[in-house]
């Protein structure tokens, strides 16, 4: 599952998961984007809160 729709690849959300869920992928086309690993994402919400593009969607 992606962190959210709008991701940017920058890594963000990646540093504050105190529980690794969360990598970063490069996709067929060549950009990034994050994944959390369901089996390891206790769903504490950290990843959105951090992420700037959640941050822009949500102003």
């Amino acid at each position: 599952m992606k962190v959210t729709e709008k991701c940017v690849g920058c890594g963000a959300c990646v540093s504050v998961c105190p529980f690794g869920a969360i990598d970063i992928v490069e996709k067929e086309d060549g950009t990034v984007e994050a994944v959390i690993d369901q089996d390891v994402c206790v769903g504490c919400g950290g990843c959105a809160n951090v992420c700037p593009a959640e941050a822009i969607e949500n102003k």
